[in-house]
């Protein structure tokens, strides 16, 4: 047996041996309402595998709480998240869209391995029946698609569904869109695809042997449902056009020589905004467009803390790129994150604009609300926004982030609850928890789970398979009682290295936290190393 395959196998059993009793994984790409009130859905893609989580939530006076939840994997062949999430050079390929379709459920994409190993062959799109059920649809490739640079030119990129027609439209780039109708039942859909003629301004059916040309055709980047005219909208490398079912229009504002790579519509009263992108030399140049009669568009307006509106493009200066949009009342929380790096959050968009929360040292304006913000209780990348009914009264507004679970909030984002992978704690240090269990020494971090009964100073150290102490996390640090778990994320994690801040070898490692009490708890953790 090789190397690679016994890394392989020993991961899955230390993973298997810590079952994940609240999330699939610590690593979340969406939210999305669940089932019924109370209820979210959250994909989350490790290491080993893929699935989806349904997490039944309830508002406290000390803020949310989870009750049992379930979980089904989707395996190891195919995921909903593709491996160039974080880096690939487009904006509309840095989200992973979803939407509701009827007795189709979640609808999620979905990617299989290409010849590289990588996830980044489209495949077709998932459907989440319920949480035990996950249905793998198939998509087949346009016939031209050998002539394209690579298959992610015809990944789905966006969703809209008429409950109407009881027809999904598909986003898929170079492929057009396709028309999912599933009006003689979910298991019987009648499919057609489009391709959009830009030239002559309309949509034809894609035939077998069809010629895609850049010069005729453009890619469709993402679709929104208008919820008044039932008119499909459709984001594209040229423009942002409106098909109200036999003719094609594009928009005076954003038009062909605009590559609008996102469109979200909804909120009270209704609007739409837009993302328009291109390659600039230093990265995707973005920005965010809104309209509230679906004609006129007009940028985005960014205020500081006094109100005064900014002469520059500040999403253009920062190299946002949208991953998400949710709508609450008159305000819609836009999810974004910046190419080729870490920062990431959500801008808060009223009637006025993006309004600036606070002023920092340097006299500049912190318009993200994230980490500093309370938002996630460590400094990891938000890859999704969503708001769902918490209870019959509340809506609730989630975020998932990639590597600390999700946060939920009640109270429209003025304070959020993080809900992370994580089993239940004995008190003084009985049971020791490493979340995830299994770490890469390159950017990754395992969190350290414990409970203690009563205020304590703590220390943690890592011990190697020989018992050789090889890292001494912190020592002595104060740690309040909590009745779930005291820990501090801020602290209390391993990245897979020594004291001297070089990648320990791959194996089995111990975690050992003790307090100043005389209790000691034990815990395990594998990493594959460094480079």
């Amino acid at each position: 047996m090789n190397f690679f395959k016994c890394s392989v196998l020993l991961a899955m059993a230390i993973s298997q041996g810590f079952a994940a009793e609240t999330l699939f994984s610590n690593w979340t790409f969406k939210v999305a309402p669940g089932s019924g009130t109370g209820k979210l859905y959250v994909f989350s893609r490790g290491d080993v595998a893929s699935g989806l989580t349904e997490l039944p939530l309830k508002p406290t006076a000390h803020g949310i709480t989870v009750d049992k939840s379930n979980q089904t994997s989707v395996g190891d062949s195919m995921t909903a998240v593709h491996d160039g999430i974080f880096i690939d050079t487009w904006a509309e390929r840095r989200r992973t869209p979803s939407t509701f379709a009827g007795d189709l459920g979640l609808v999620l994409p979905m990617y299989t391995t290409d010849k590289n190993g990588s996830f980044e062959d489209p495949a077709g799109i998932f459907s989440v029946r319920n949480i035990e059920r996950i249905v793998e649809t198939p998509l087949d490739p346009p016939d031209f698609a050998e002539d394209l640079d690579s298959a992610m030119m015809y990944a789905p990129t966006g969703f809209a569904y008429d409950s109407a027609t009881k027809s999904l439209w598909i986003a898929r780039g170079a492929a057009g869109i396709t028309q999912y109708d599933i009006s003689g039942g979910p298991n019987h859909p009648d499919i057609t695809n489009f391709i959009l003629n830009k030239k002559d301004a309309k949509l034809e059916k894609l035939k077998q042997s069809y010629s895609y040309k850049k010069s005729k055709n453009a890619s469709v980047l993402d679709v929104a449902l208008h919820p008044e005219t039932r008119a499909l909208w459709l984001a594209t490398e040229n423009g942002l056009w409106t098909y109200d079912g036999s003719s094609l229009t594009p928009n005076k504002s954003l038009d062909t020589t605009k590559r609008v790579t996102g469109v979200w519509i909804g909120g009270e009263p209704l609007q739409i905004i837009a993302e328009v992108s291109k390659l600039g030399s230093d990265g995707v140049q973005g920005s965010l467009w809104r309209s509230t009669n679906g004609t006129r568009f007009k940028k985005v307006n960014f205020l500081d803390t006094t109100g005064t509106v900014q002469k520059k493009d500040i999403f253009a200066n920062a190299n946002y790129t949208v991953t998400d949009v949710a709508f609450l009342g008159d305000r819609a929380f836009i999810a974004v994150s910046s190419t080729g790096g870490k920062e990431s959050g959500y801008l808060l968009l009223d009637s006025a604009g993006v309004r600036a929360w606070e002023t920092d040292e340097n006299d500049g304006s912190q318009w993200l609300n994230g980490f500093e913000r309370g938002v996630t209780d460590r400094d990891e990348v938000i890859t999704s926004i969503t708001t769902f009914p918490l209870t019959s009264k509340i809506t609730g507004l989630a975020v998932s982030t990639y590597g600390n679970g999700i946060s939920v909030s009640a109270d429209s984002g003025a304070t959020w609850t993080p809900i992370l992978n994580r089993a239940k704690l004995s008190n003084n240090l009985g049971s020791i928890r490493m979340v995830p269990s299994v770490i890469k020494a390159e950017g990754m971090q395992a969190l350290v789970s414990y409970k203690v009964g009563k205020s304590s100073k703590i220390t943690i150290e890592v011990f190697s398979y020989d018992m050789r102490k090889v890292r001494t996390i912190v020592k002595d640090a104060p740690r309040e009682a909590d009745n779930s778990r005291s820990t501090y994320p801020k602290e209390d994690f391993w990245d897979g290295l020594d004291d001297h801040g070089r990648p320990c070898t791959m194996g089995v490692y111990y975690v050992r936290v003790k307090d100043n009490h005389g209790n000691v708890g034990w815990g395990k953790v594998m990493t594959l190393g460094g480079r």
